[in-house]
């Protein structure tokens, strides 16, 4: 069954086809709140709120096809209500990257730990766009931005993932092999 039926049968209160539309995204919606929160805790709670909030008002969402650009923005409107509630505590993004420990050198040129390391505005669009496939657009209406600052945010956030592979590549490039 296509995702966008689904969605009018969700909306007409099928609670199967909203269970089976989660079950679809819910990954995405993982992976997002965890590039957030970092918690599993926090993560977890984000998607539950975001599931029921959803849920309660499946029935104004008014175009189906915008169903997983409309779960995000809950998404990450609930992730930053739970930072903006966070006070005292610090998440392994403010801890300064010298007293971060790695396994091996290898584990610095990470991608995925590159992004999570980006600050935050720069972070969502990348996994919004790239890790998640939302079009600009969507990612747009995801963050509440015009499509130009999407482009900005990528564009700066591509800049300063490539600086960051570049100088890890020119520091490693002289070690000699074991």
């Amino acid at each position: 069954m296509d995702s966008t039926d689904l969605v009018h049968q969700a909306i007409a209160g099928d609670r199967d086809a909203f269970i089976s539309l989660i079950r679809e995204i819910e990954n995405s919606l993982y992976n997002t709140a965890k590039s957030m929160l970092r918690r599993e805790e926090d993560v977890a709670d984000a998607i539950q709120e975001t599931i029921l909030k959803a849920y309660k008002s499946m029935h104004t969402l008014r175009e189906a096809q915008y169903f997983r650009t409309w779960m995000f923005r809950i998404l990450i409107n609930e992730c930053n209500t739970m930072l903006s509630r966070r006070s005292l505590s610090t998440s392994y993004a403010e801890v300064p990257e010298a007293h971060q420990r790695h396994s091996s050198p290898y584990d610095e040129v990470d991608m995925r730990e590159a992004v999570d390391r980006l600050e935050e505005s720069k972070r969502m669009v990348i996994v919004l766009h790239y890790f998640e496939d939302l079009t600009l657009r969507q990612v747009a209406d995801a963050l509440n931005i015009s499509e130009s600052a999407v482009k900005m945010r990528l564009s700066r956030a591509r800049q300063e993932l490539y600086q960051k592979f570049k100088n890890f590549r020119e520091v490693n490039i002289h070690v000699k092999p074991i």
